[in-house]
């Protein structure tokens, strides 16, 4: 209901102005005559209330305005100096009405002279500043004019020969970022209104004009990752406080390694209160463990393992474990092939000691690191999430310990369906919970939370185990700039948070005061940043490589455009939404595309991106010629598909047993004029199996052969009718291989899906395609 009122308030502004601007050659209106466009009925009001809804309205605008601190400075320096000062506003309240709104953000707040537009009938980009200087009487080369208003203010003043300053708002590109998050609060949180956050908005433009330009990692850390600490911040202190008014004595946890800038952003608002503790997933698993399960269920997480991480790992190296190893090339084995194998590799009595020597030295280390550890009934854990898979490890290793304390996980993003298991004293919540956004799109945001992560983290190499209550660490693999960028975006995120509480309450802001609000607005904000980013971002962060960690030195890649655009091209849109890590920032991966994949693979997240609109079907066959390596050649009828987005897709079946050692594709029967998006092939045991292979390889432009064909990167044009793309069957590497070919055309609108009948009345696909035009054309010619 409100979204609609405020879209029709709108409406009903711009009819005003318009009819407005027919009558009288301005727009210049009255809140009334805006109300007199306005649908009462809709509302289950009359006529009558017109007054009631402009005054409510003009109650809002007290409520909500606030004065900015560095104009009003300005303007009473300008008083103190002797200048005759005032204002000038383009607006639809009475000059009354803007001296009361004026004197309700400055109570005391005097002027030598006011104009309202409305009141004059004209605005700053037509006769209003011309009006000011004839009444005022004043020269023109005198008098100096701020503004928030490029158009209105700045270049109406020069027209005028004022000197203008310009104050805008918010710079360029955070009115982009602002309009970004409003697009995506509206996809995440579809049922509540976007305008309305607290003012969170306002603190965020005031900060950013109170802070110097620096480098753009700081910048990103003031106007993206700032707000979303700050948040975060004040979740934890809510949460903190509340167990504290229950008596509880309280201890705070930030678990390493991408727990240090949520420790840094405590740290600097509220000293030394909490603890930064360095234990991971692996080291807490293994110390909680009494069975073999842990382990295994670690392991078959792990990609890649040799017997050296084995044992950096488990600390013992068993001979049957060694021997197992020893058996695979370069002694390396898949994670799953070993945690199957694992039962039959080490005795169960191995891991028990193994678990009670690490779970001894956590201890001592934990002891170490957070004040009056044994004093304290209550340990708040705070991390970026997701599962609370260190939490409950360490309910595991307190219980054999016979520690009380409770446990109570304090996380950013939380998988809300893996909560079920926690302990009945302790409790686990996410600022960004299932209660914020849907599952689905939960799923989407972790999905893409490497970059995160690696913003967050420390430059030091993950816990791997502790000694005499100091963490003994592994080696980073992270390349130093990427290192020096994070910390510049960490120290742009803690000027903001030390910046914005210097600043909210001049301004009367809390953007924290409702928790809901502000969780939701946390999550369009890093939504934003993780799903659609801009250029400048995506050319800031594009090449930081994410850390896999569980012992392993391998670095993924977060940006692989490439990838993505093979996937597309092999499996279509909505299959490449799901692609399997890496690229681990696969948004980004989208959005290094354009900014309209970035767009749709959001939807698809959020589970607006209908299959029938952007999936395939089938339009037509083609005959296409497979050549043997002796030259022998025979004719295939392939099915041709057109997508969601108009392009066409032919996919091409081979197996091993078909010898064939070059595809003729006839693209001119097709299309004369086309843009060629790429070949790939996809290998499976079967037809099915090779479809859904996310193993998707790229033809090289380079090895294809033109016959009849013009090719100039990816645009191609037909000489002749038989105009042909030759491409080279390479050797199997499974039993069925397919060729997908990706193209558009551009010398037709697109085909559309005509289904034929057989004779049976059984649906079957037609050999004449259609175009949107009306044109028709038979076997693809």
């Amino acid at each position: 209901m409100s979204v609609s009122f405020v879209q029709h308030r709108i409406q009903a502004e711009a009819r005003a102005r318009k009819l407005a601007l027919e009558r009288s050659g301005s727009a210049e209106v009255r809140i009334a005559d805006i109300y007199k466009f306005f649908p009462f009925r809709l509302f289950g009001l009359n006529r009558d209330a017109l007054g009631d809804l402009a005054q409510i309205e003009f109650e809002a605008e007290l409520e909500l305005c606030r004065a900015n601190p560095e104009m009003l400075e300005q303007y009473l320096d300008m008083k103190r100096g002797g200048f005759r000062t005032g204002f000038i506003s383009d607006t639809y309240w009475s000059t009354e009405q803007l001296a009361q709104l004026l004197r309700a953000c400055s109570p005391g707040l005097t002027w030598d002279f006011l104009y309202a537009s409305c009141d004059h009938g004209s605005g700053k980009s037509e006769a209003l500043f011309e009006a000011y200087l004839l009444e005022q009487g004043i020269d023109a080369a005198s008098s100096f004019h701020v503004g928030d208003n490029h158009n209105a203010d700045i270049k109406g003043a020069r027209r005028h020969g004022i000197r203008p300053r310009y104050y805008p708002q918010a710079s360029a590109p955070l009115a982009s970022k602002f309009q970004r998050e409003t697009s995506i609060f509206e996809l995440l949180c579809p049922d509540q209104p976007s305008r309305l956050d607290c003012g969170a908005r306002t603190l965020r433009r005031a900060v950013t004009a109170r802070s110097a330009e620096h480098s753009p990692a700081f910048n990103l850390g003031v106007t993206v990752l700032g707000p979303v600490m700050a948040a975060l911040d004040a979740f934890i202190e809510a949460r903190r406080a509340a167990l504290a008014r229950e008596g509880a004595r309280v201890a705070i946890g930030f678990l390493g390694r991408d727990g240090l800038l949520p420790y840094r952003v405590w740290q600097a608002s509220h000293g030394e209160t909490g603890a930064y503790v360095e234990i991971n997933r692996r080291v807490s698993l293994v110390g909680s463990a009494d069975t073999l399960e842990p382990l295994s269920e670690l392991l078959s997480r792990v990609v890649k393992i040799d017997a050296a991480t084995f044992v950096d790992i488990v600390k013992v190296q068993p001979p049957a474990v060694m021997k197992f190893f020893a058996q695979y090339p370069d002694g390396i084995a898949s994670g799953r092939e070993l945690a199957d194998a694992l039962p039959d590799l080490i005795d169960p009595r191995e891991i028990t000691d193994i678990a009670a020597g690490v779970r001894t030295r956590l201890l001592a280390y934990l002891r170490a690191n957070i004040a009056d550890f044994d004093g304290c009934t209550d340990l708040i854990l705070v991390d970026l999430g997701y599962s609370a898979s260190v939490q409950k490890s360490l309910r595991r290793i307190f219980d054999r310990e016979g520690i009380r304390i409770r446990l109570h996980g304090a996380y950013l993003l939380t998988l809300d369906d893996a909560f079920d298991d926690i302990a009945d004293d302790d409790t686990a919540e996410g600022l960004i919970s299932d209660r914020i956004v849907t599952p689905h799109v939960k799923r989407m945001l972790i999905r893409n939370v490497a970059l995160l992560e690696q913003l967050c983290c420390s430059d030091e190499g993950s816990a791997r185990d502790y000694r005499g209550g100091e963490v003994l660490r592994e080696g980073d693999q992270r390349p130093a700039a990427q290192l020096a960028l994070a910390n510049e975006v960490q120290s742009g995120t803690l000027a903001y948070a030390s910046r914005a509480r210097e600043l909210a309450p001049h301004y009367a802001l809390r953007p924290d005061a409702d928790p809901v609000v502000a969780a939701r607005w946390a999550a369009a904000v890093l939504g934003r940043l993780l799903l659609l980013p801009d250029d400048d971002e995506l050319v800031l962060l594009g090449d930081i490589k994410h850390d896999v960690n569980l012992g392993t030195q391998a670095l993924a890649p977060l940006l692989d455009a490439g990838f993505i655009n093979d996937c597309i091209v092999a499996r279509g849109l909505s299959a490449a939404c799901t692609a399997p890590a890496p690229p681990m920032w696969l948004a980004g991966s989208f959005a290094a595309l354009s900014p309209s994949h970035a767009y749709l693979y959001t939807l698809f997240g959020a589970n607006r991106l209908p299959a029938n609109l952007f999936g395939e079907a089938q339009c037509g066959t083609l005959q296409v010629g497979l050549f043997g390596p002796d030259g022998q050649a025979s004719l295939e009828a392939v099915s041709v598909y057109h997508t969601g987005l108009g392009d066409l897709r032919l996919r091409i079946p081979l197996s091993r047993r078909m010898a064939v050692a070059t595809i003729a594709l006839p693209l001119a029967k097709l299309t004369r004029n086309g843009l060629l998006h790429g070949i790939t092939v996809q290998y499976g045991e079967s037809a099915a199996k090779a479809a859904e292979s996310s193993n998707v390889k790229a033809i090289a432009e380079g090895r294809l052969i033109d016959a009849g064909l013009e090719r100039s990167g990816r645009q191609f044009r037909a000489t002749t009718e038989d105009g042909m793309l030759l491409i080279p069957v390479d050797g199997f590497e499974d039993d069925v291989a397919i060729y997908t070919v990706a193209l558009t055309a551009l010398d037709h609108d697109r085909i559309l899906t005509v289904e034929g009948r057989d004779g049976n009345g059984v649906p079957s696909a037609t050999l004449t395609w259609r175009s949107a035009s009306g044109a028709q054309a038979t076997n693809g010619h």
